[in-house]
């Protein structure tokens, strides 16, 4: 079920990048020959449409446009024939659609419910709550038991049967109460961690907080997190502020990555790949609509961040040749276009393997 559940948001999610380049296409006023659905051999004809073919093809993983003119030949209404602003609009459309694809997806998850930080006026009516562990400060008793950010406290015991029992709910300030009543004596904290339990054992300590250096404690940051349905106003406004941070996060850990890359240093234990993303998805599914449609949404806001690097085999790269081409005033030629393509193409299926290796590993081991 999570294999089918992963091939239905990746046909949807590339499906959508080629409909942006599909629209713009149509409106620049290009000839498209074909839109389909998955990759080749064909297995069947739709229909045909305003002079587009459209298809239904046998390998299910997404979709493609077929543009006349996008591999040089030239000739009325293809990709060449027109002006090299509409051929940047098309190329940077499919990226564009991405992007909004994610902004609704996010709305839609705001509007389901999908669990987030609450401040104290939510809580009340709040389902599903929880403890998180938003920080940890390095060093710390938390930090050297081995309690990590996302991690979620379900309860805590003091180690010794004449203090203070056991702890269970979902305040900060209760559990920072509790922790600092403890008085030094170990406690065991059953925590929720990538949707399994487990138990870690820390002692609190004094001198933890300059601010308090007297009260004991673990060194760790929570926050209360739960689900509350907003309106479908509030969604909008707020939909549009997390799909920028997303964005925002996001671009910074691609830079990051790409230049471990290229500097031979890059980690791959932080990438997924696809069998990695299967699994994600599968997880966010079982947790409810909201958390698929998060989960949706990030994915979306990657495949446009992606696409728009300048590699050539991407609609980054294929936008850097028609601004080269605006600034030189003369064509790439075909083949030196072709070639580099098939370059950029290798390091991306040679990327791709590496990481679908690692991501097996990560399983098997």
């Amino acid at each position: 079920m999570h294999i089918l559940i992963f091939v239905i948001v990746i046909v949807a999610l590339i499906v959508v990048h080629e409909l942006g380049h599909f629209i713009a296409a149509k409106l620049s006023g290009m000839r498209v020959d074909e839109f389909g659905l998955g990759y080749p051999p064909k297995a069947l004809t739709i229909g045909k449409w305003g002079g587009t073919e459209y298809t239904l093809n046998w390998l299910p993983f997404g979709g493609f446009v077929r543009i006349y003119g996008e591999d040089g030949a030239e000739g009325e209404r293809s990709f060449t024939s027109k002006p090299r602003i509409l051929q940047a609009v098309v190329l940077v459309a499919g990226i564009a659609m991405n992007m909004l694809f994610a902004y609704v997806l996010i709305t839609g998850a705001l509007v389901a419910g999908t669990p987030r930080a609450l401040d104290e006026s939510e809580v009340a009516t709040a389902t599903h709550t929880e403890l998180a562990v938003a920080d940890v400060l390095p060093g710390s008793p938390a930090a050297r038991a081995g309690l990590l950010p996302g991690d979620s406290i379900l309860k805590v015991v003091v180690n010794t049967p004449d203090m203070l029992g056991a702890w269970h709910a979902a305040d900060p300030k209760s559990f920072s109460t509790f922790i600092a009543a403890s008085d030094g004596h170990e406690v065991t904290l059953e925590v929720k961690r990538n949707g399994q339990e487990k138990s870690v054992v820390a002692a609190p300590a004094a001198g933890v907080v300059p601010a308090d250096p007297s009260r004991y404690a673990l060194g760790v940051s929570v926050a209360t997190i739960g689900v509350v349905p907003l309106s479908f106003t509030e969604s909008l406004v707020q939909g549009a502020s997390l799909t920028w941070g997303a964005t925002v996060l996001t671009a910074t850990g691609l830079a990051h990555f790409f230049y471990g890359v290229f500097t031979f240093s890059a980690d791959l234990s932080q990438v997924s790949g696809p069998v990695g993303i299967a699994g994600v998805v599968g997880n966010a599914s079982a947790q409810g609509i909201g958390d698929l449609l998060s989960i949706m949404a990030i994915i979306s806001i990657n495949l446009a961040l992606i696409n728009l690097i300048p590699i050539p085999a991407l609609d980054g790269g294929r936008l850097l040749f028609v601004i080269i081409e605006g600034i030189t005033r003369c064509p790439i030629k075909a083949r030196i276009a072709q070639n580099v393509n098939a370059v950029s193409f290798a390091f991306l299926i040679l990327l791709m393997l590496v990481i679908t290796a690692h991501d097996i590993f990560k399983i098997v081991g």
